[in-house]
């Protein structure tokens, strides 16, 4: 099993520094992971690098480790851009954990016409955030995903539609810097929506022929994607 992953503002760019782990991060390497002097760790920006290290020191709420070597990530293309409808209790939160885990690297969620979901403060927001940070950490990921403000402007590419008659597994994938994906909330996309999705050059997909929940039906997007992409 590969060392766990810790996030940290900036890495030194001296390959032969010291970081000192406090905070969240420091809690949960010294206190919940319990690592001990000699252990490996890997240390990341969220901006593509990571490094491997050792630990040197620990204390309550506290680790040092020195560094061995690092490695940098160019930042994936075309970028993998998920516009997720708004879902009641922790669907959502269980797609931004799954997303994140096969790579999303933008998530925006969207109040669609039929959430029935209401966010009315930062919170959930601020919950999405947390979930991707601790999804890329467990993937080890260089890149943490962005999650955006609510219904941040977007060009969508595709939209999942259960009676759309062209199937993600075949379409033609364009050569643009993004793809976005668009992915109802429960109770689906609206007629009016697709239709004003359409208009702006969107292309109407399907996976098969099971109709998957608000929570899978990105993960399985992502896949199919990644597989194409050669991202996998």
């Amino acid at each position: 099993m590969s060392p766990p992953l810790f996030l940290v503002d900036a890495l030194p760019p001296d390959e032969s520094a010291t970081v000192r782990l406090d905070g969240p991060e420091g809690h949960h390497a010294a206190d919940v992971q319990r690592l001990r002097v000699g252990e490996q760790l890997l240390l990341g920006d969220g901006r593509g690098t990571l490094a491997t290290g050792t630990v040197t020191s620990v204390s309550r709420g506290t680790l040092t480790a020195s560094l061995e070597d690092r490695r940098s990530w160019p930042a994936p293309r075309p970028a993998l851009t998920v516009v997720q409808g708004i879902a009641k209790g922790d669907r959502g939160e269980l797609a931004v954990q799954a997303m994140t885990e096969v790579g999303v690297d933008t998530i925006v969620p969207w109040v669609a016409a039929r959430s029935v979901a209401k966010w009315r403060d930062e919170r959930p927001l601020a919950r999405w955030r947390a979930t991707a940070r601790e999804a890329a950490k467990q993937a080890r990921r260089p890149w943490l995903p962005t999650v955006t403000p609510v219904d941040v402007p977007f060009k969508p590419t595709f939209v999942l539609d259960e009676a759309a008659q062209t199937r993600l597994s075949t379409v033609d994938l364009p050569s643009v810097d993004e793809i976005v994906l668009v992915v109802g909330p429960e109770g689906g996309i609206a007629p009016e929506e697709l239709a004003s999705f359409e208009s702006a050059g969107a292309v109407l997909v399907r996976l098969g022929d099971s109709v998957l929940r608000t929570s899978t039906a990105g993960v399985a997007a992502l896949s199919v994607l990644s597989v194409r992409l050669g991202r996998w």
